[in-house]
């Protein structure tokens, strides 16, 4: 099974892998992934997990406004990654042209298994951080710094 395969299993078994995502306890997460219409979206479907389930669809147009899902933060700190959508049984994935998908797969297969094995909630009821809020009055390069601790920094 290569990466092109439109269906990917991950079954972790200790010392097969350097990723950490072998070594979790969440052994088995079937994670199918479908192209849409646009090319520089993909949609992630983790097989028998529901993603919001009851609650009402989510979308993430820009890193700055995931503080309130931890899988959100953990997909926007994947390099290249541009926007996340949550659908009821979905995760939609948006990227920068100039990034192949070949590369980021396997970074976001990562990032949505540690989601599930943590059993972590998709959202919290945590509050918008002030301090690397990006304000009109921001200068572009404040507003970067600000957008850079939240998205690179803070979900670690």
């Amino acid at each position: 099974m290569n990466f092109s395969s439109s269906f990917t299993k991950f079954r972790g078994r200790s010392g097969l892998s350097a990723l950490s995502m072998w070594n979790m306890p969440f052994r088995n997460l079937f994670i199918q992934v479908k192209p849409t219409p646009n090319p520089s979206h993909l949609k992630f479907l983790p097989s028998g997990k529901p993603v919001t389930g009851d609650q009402s669809p989510m979308d993430f147009p820009a890193a700055k406004y995931s503080y309130i899902s931890p899988l959100a933060k953990r997909l926007f700190a994947v390099d290249g990654v541009t926007r996340v959508f949550f659908g009821s049984t979905f995760i939609t994935v948006a990227k920068h042209d100039e990034f192949d998908w070949e590369i980021l797969k396997p970074m976001i297969f990562e990032v949505v298994t540690e989601h599930y094995a943590s059993e972590q909630p998709l959202f919290t009821d945590e509050p918008q951080p002030e301090d690397t809020t990006v304000n009109d009055d921001d200068s572009e390069v404040v507003a970067m710094i600000k957008e850079i601790l939240e998205t690179r920094v803070r979900p670690f």
